[in-house]
């Protein structure tokens, strides 16, 4: 018993290693209870469902929080709420372009959760993988933050300048590849990402992959090049890598559910990315300094991020007042995929 207790007390990247099991056993606990519970039987989710589903995941985030900071203090609590907010608002972008490769691909909202679901598997390990070689690189060299400050900055003003641009599926590289390496199923095959068929040209049983097997990969793909903008963006709140993972993921968890509510009503938040790229610029502009020895307090950061963030949706729920809801996901065209 002694034994485990010291194992338990010792740390892990400058954090106890309790600290890390709590996080593993929530995490994996709430992943229990949503496939296993909440959506053992497939069903389409609405908009109320999503809308639950973010407030409970919310809460766990804001008690996970509350933990971290009676168990280590104000400063690491503010450093996990700052990042995780931060990483909710630099996701939702991300939300779009997840709609939009759904709508291209002809995936129906009753296999959307599905391929979310077991998207998050990937964004756990890939997330652990960028994260750890960031703050190997940070403790290694110092000043690769200037690197970081200035990329977000430049990806902010990029960000601005195509604000208006739609994402162009079929121009995607990823999706060109596979449709040219793979075969792939122009119709759905239920919740399958596999089938076997018999292959056109020697008529052999052969695997093919399904358009949902497509939409979990080139989610994966788009989730992981947000992650090049979305982690250094909370390396400018803290180089802890326990509050920068852990917030992270919180969030991500909390934003796959609220999905299905934001995926409905696409066109209402179209002034959103220029809030998006406000706070993206603000961030590279704080991390920039880090080295400098100049520290931005994490609670004025917390406060601007949430004021930017607020105004941005509030804005685009104002300047679309009166229009239809309309959803990013449009009807495939027949034969858009190609064995």
């Amino acid at each position: 018993m002694e034994s485990l207790l010291g194992a338990l007390t010792g740390e892990f990247l400058g954090t106890p290693i309790y600290f890390w099991v709590a996080f593993v056993a929530i995490v994996v606990g709430l992943l229990v209870f949503d496939l296993g519970i909440l959506h053992r039987d497939e069903h389409e989710i609405g908009a109320k469902e999503s809308l639950t589903l973010y407030s409970f995941y919310v809460a766990i985030a804001l008690a996970f929080g509350g933990w971290v900071w009676w168990q280590r203090g104000p400063e690491a609590g503010l450093e996990f709420y700052t990042g995780y907010l931060i990483e909710q608002s630099l996701a939702m972008d991300n939300m779009f372009v997840i709609a939009t490769i759904f709508g291209f691909l002809g995936i129906p909202r009753l296999y959307q959760h599905r391929v979310l679901f077991w998207g998050i598997l990937g964004v756990i390990a890939f997330r652990a993988i960028l994260i750890g070689l960031g703050a190997a690189l940070v403790y290694q060299f110092n000043w690769i933050l200037f690197l970081f400050g200035a990329f977000l900055v430049f990806t902010g003003f990029r960000m601005f300048s195509h604000k208006d641009e739609e994402p162009h599926i079929e121009e995607n590289p990823v999706y060109k590849y596979l449709s040219r390496h793979f075969r792939i199923t122009k119709e759905l095959h239920g919740r399958n990402f596999t089938v076997k068929q018999p292959d056109p040209k020697t008529g052999k049983i052969v695997t093919w992959l399904t358009p949902l097997a497509v939409a979990l990969i080139m989610v994966e793909t788009v989730d992981l090049i947000f992650a090049v903008d979305s982690v250094p963006a909370v390396f400018a709140v803290t180089q802890d890598t326990f509050i920068v993972y852990t917030s992270n993921i919180f969030a991500i968890l909390g934003l796959r559910a609220l999905y299905f509510a934001l995926a409905a009503a696409m066109n209402r938040f179209r002034y959103l990315q220029v809030s998006l790229a406000i706070i993206l610029v603000l961030i590279g502009i704080k991390i920039f300094l880090v080295p400098l020895g100049i520290h931005i307090d994490t609670l004025l950061s917390l406060v601007v991020t949430l004021g930017i963030l607020a105004g941005g949706v509030l804005f685009s729920l104002w300047k679309t007042r009166g229009e239809p809801d309309i959803s990013a996901e449009r009807r495939p065209e027949i034969g858009q995929l190609e064995p």
